[in-house]
């Protein structure tokens, strides 16, 4: 499963032409717009409202790209996830860079249809529009692929006045010429965590997965040192909440990550307070102790794991090879008990998958204690070579919507889809029903071993997160349907996981959001 591309600095490249009267290394005002994500699993907007939060993390490429423009340049960010785009906006702005993944396609059809209206050149970059640049007839200059390659080219282009209207490349980037995202661009206070990337690439080669076709198999990686600087500008702005690592495996490449970046990370915490770490990583990881110690010792507390399906047949039709002979609830359980909350994306959909899938995979997920189960039905995403079989077998449906939880598919199943469709309802609806959630959690809690990282709690955490437990407490122990499970939970984690008990409030609320958007939108 694809996830968290939305936050990779490396999928959002962007540029600008010269308007009328503008040099290329003139003051220009160039207004960096992030489109709006639609309420899914992965927006948690429900939660975010526990936190006072409007959203989960600014958009870390958009301002990594801020950072590679000229210095001369007037910059102004606009995220519609947390703020209107104003004509006021469109009026100041000289030109408007637009990046988006696929599930953001409405808002970006939006914004670009204002800015065309408002006579503003508009540029694009992202998953979205280098999968796909001939869908995208309205923009006037599509950078693509790394922005570390592309943009240079660009400005030499604007600089001389002969920009062209597509940039790219099939080369792959040097991270450690990447610079600190500019993070003074956004009010910092917005959202629940801030996004850092320490590498590209993916050395798997699931069918499905589109990183590996952007950014290729050989992880590339920035110095330990790039890596601190970040978090020294986020700590020296005031940020002290959690920060997530985006790349799509952090254990790409296992060696660097040992000898350099986490003895970095654990130096760095000494002395310092909050920052908790969180990431992605594939399930190998579990078989490296030293690794998964280093790993809580640096401050990571949670890992999302692509499992998909507990079905050798399903993984290996997607060629998830590092997923198969294993042990996968024992795999899971040792991330656990090692310190590492375990979030687990899932697909439901494969060829090979019977009438007893869904069951299947509801079994495994309540008996591993993943209590954040992310399922989706199985998309076929431009560049994948799953999405290559699908158009040659015409299982191929047009106009899919990138979101891979709305219960819907760009493949025609073999069997029928309204069957398909109607099972993953019935799968999320049972996951999510309160006394399967809450059961869940406890079963996370019962494994789970929280590391005991060295480090200061910052007051301000300490105050949101009692601020949130009361609220809780007034919308789901008392207003709430789940108040029964909800006051179970509470009383069983003060008896025999107390240590536990900010944990197991947090999981209730993330519990709150699942529901909603189950019964909202899917269910």
């Amino acid at each position: 499963m694809v996830v968290g591309r939305f936050l990779a600095a490396s999928a959002w490249p962007a540029a600008f032409r010269t308007p009328a009267g503008r040099g290329g290394d003139s003051a220009m005002h160039a207004l960096l717009v992030y489109p709006e994500f639609p309420d899914t699993f992965w927006s948690f907007k429900h939660a975010l409202r526990f936190v006072r939060k409007q959203s989960s993390t600014p958009p870390l490429g958009l301002l990594t790209v801020a950072a590679m423009l000229p210095p001369a340049w007037d910059l102004r960010l606009v995220d519609t996830n947390v703020q209107a785009l104003t004509d006021a906006d469109l009026a100041w702005a000289d030109c408007v860079l637009v990046s988006a993944m696929a599930v953001q396609r409405p808002s970006v059809d939006r914004i670009v249809a204002r800015c065309r209206d408002a006579g503003r050149t508009v540029i694009a970059g992202g998953p979205l529009f280098t999968a796909q640049p001939e869908q995208f007839g309205a923009v006037d200059h599509l950078v693509l692929n790394e922005a570390e390659l592309t943009l240079p080219a660009f400005l030499r282009d604007f600089a001389a006045g002969r920009a062209q209207r597509i940039y790219r490349s099939a080369e792959f980037a040097d991270l450690t010429r990447t610079p600190i995202p500019r993070w003074d661009l956004v009010r910092l206070s917005r959202y629940a965590s801030m996004p850092l990337q320490y590498s590209r690439g993916c050395p798997f080669d699931c069918d499905f997965c589109d990183v590996t076709a952007q950014l290729g198999h050989r992880p590339r990686i920035k110095a330990a040192g790039q890596v601190i600087a970040e978090l020294d500008r986020l700590y020296d702005l005031g940020w002290r909440g959690g920060v997530f690592f985006v790349d799509d495996n952090l254990i790409g490449n296992k060696r660097n990550v040992k000898r350099e970046l986490l003895p970095a990370l654990i130096e760095w915490r000494r002395g310092r307070r909050g920052l908790s770490f969180g990431t992605q990583a594939s399930i190998n990881l579990a078989d490296d102790a030293a690794l998964m110690d280093l790993m809580t010792r640096a401050g990571f507390d949670t890992v999302f794991v692509g499992i998909e399906t507990p079905s050798a047949g399903a993984l290996a039709e997607c060629s998830k090879k590092q997923n198969l002979n294993r042990d996968l609830v024992a795999d899971t359980r040792r991330l656990q008990r090692a310190g590492l909350q375990v979030q687990g994306g899932f697909i439901l959909g494969f060829d090979s998958d019977s009438e007893a899938a869904p069951q299947r995979l509801a079994d495994f997920i309540q008996k591993s204690g993943i209590v954040m189960a992310m399922v989706g039905l199985l998309q076929a995403l431009p560049g994948t070579r799953l999405h290559e079989r699908m158009r040659k077998a015409g299982r191929l449906v047009v106009g899919g919507s990138g979101d891979n939880v709305d219960g819907t598919t760009n493949i025609v199943p073999l069997a029928g889809g309204d069957g398909l469709r109607e099972a993953y309802r019935d799968l999320l609806g049972r996951l999510y029903a309160p006394k399967a959630y809450y059961r869940r959690v406890r079963a996370l809690l019962r494994e789970y071993r929280p590391p005991r990282i060295k480090g200061r709690i910052d007051p301000g955490y300490l105050r949101q997160q009692a601020l949130a437990c009361a609220r809780s407490v007034l919308r789901l122990g008392i207003a709430g349907r789940e108040r029964v499970e909800y006051w179970k939970l509470i009383a069983w984690t003060i008896v025999r996981r107390p240590r536990l008990l900010p944990m197991a409030v947090t999981l209730a609320i993330y519990g709150y959001h699942f529901r909603m958007i189950t019964e909202l939108h899917i269910a």
